[in-house]
């Protein structure tokens, strides 16, 4: 499968701040794919470099398979910025006219494809309307249509979902979703893992500048399931007692923490290495061990990433130094 975007050792530095430090990653076309991480770990600083906005102080990135960052590769790119960019006074009708005549369209193409646009999301009734009478949410539609009105076959989108209430979030993820089926990639950033893990065909997870890890969805979530977290119910007080000898065996069993919010669980373990979830079903049923749940436990892509980074990195606040990130 050919690319629509590879990254490679890509480096960017301000002052005595690394943004971003070494990050790789191939985009292959056809795909929704997501670079997520916290605040201030350097996503919007990799969208701008793939935008040509900054260049890299070292790496490589090669855009649908041989275009490099700059005015060729844009005509291809549709592009959603963290900081939105209309102008407040224009109709809106005329903002996304406007925008698809200088993305190449004819002004009847252009009106023409404006006109879908505030249809499909649902802007009808503002399309006359100046941009600065629009709530922050609405504005941001208005800038996704801009971004895809000349249907480009790579759209990269920084931060989508900022302001959006959940319909609106909703219509995005679908809208999102034509487009990988229309065989187009979308490529976007957030910190919202969750939004992220609904729509997401593979991530690249930085934290501080570095790729944590990177990979198709299922992949990523097959291997942290493979690791061995076992969600655990038991049947009465006289089973939780009995189960405590089992779960101190350390071969079995190298950590046991409380169930996941919402869960219903009484308990979760981690396996040792060298074990795996039968050995330990085996234990406790020989111990007599009454069990309601036992479960592998799959984990969340927020859950994988808390456990790669630890929780202080997953919730790390933007430092000043770290705005251009």
């Amino acid at each position: 499968m050919s690319n629509a975007l590879a990254v490679r050792g890509v480096v960017k530095k301000f002052g005595n701040h690394v943004a971003v430090d070494g990050v790789s990653f191939e985009v292959p076309r056809g795909v929704v794919y997501g670079i997520l991480g916290p605040n201030g770990a350097g996503k919007s600083t990799t969208l701008r470099m793939i935008n040509d906005i900054i260049a890299p102080d070292a790496g490589e990135i090669t855009i649908l398979d041989g275009m490099k960052p700059g005015g060729d590769a844009a005509r291809h790119i549709g592009y959603l910025p963290e900081e939105r960019g209309l102008y407040p006074k224009m109709h809106v009708i005329d903002m996304i006219t406007f925008m698809g005549e200088l993305r190449g369209l004819s002004a009847s193409e252009a009106k023409k494809r404006s006109g879908q646009w505030i249809e499909r999301l649902g802007l009808s009734q503002w399309a006359k309307n100046k941009v600065q009478d629009l709530s922050k949410g609405m504005q941001q539609k208005v800038q996704f249509a801009t971004a895809l009105i000349h249907e480009p076959a790579l759209v990269i989108l920084d931060e989508p979902w900022s302001g959006l209430d959940p319909i609106n979030a909703e219509v995005l993820a679908d809208v999102v979703e034509e487009i990988r089926k229309a065989g187009r990639t979308v490529l976007f950033s957030t910190h919202g893992m969750e939004q992220a893990e609904k729509i997401v065909d593979a991530v690249c997870i930085i934290a501080r500048g570095q790729k944590v890890l990177d990979g198709r969805l299922k992949d990523i979530k097959r291997a942290a399931t493979a690791e061995g977290i076992v969600a655990l119910g038991w049947a009465d007080d006289r089973a939780r007692e009995a189960a405590e000898r089992v779960l101190a065996d350390k071969a079995l069993v190298v950590e046991q923490r409380p169930p996941r919010p919402g869960d219903v669980a009484d308990c979760e373990v981690k396996l040792a290495d060298g074990t795996d979830s039968q050995k330990l079903l085996s234990a406790l049923l020989g111990a007599g061990v009454g069990l309601r749940r036992f479960e592998l436990v799959t984990p969340t892509l927020h859950q994988i990433f808390v456990d790669k980074v630890g929780a202080a990195a997953a919730v790390a606040e933007r430092r000043p130094e770290d705005r251009h990130a």
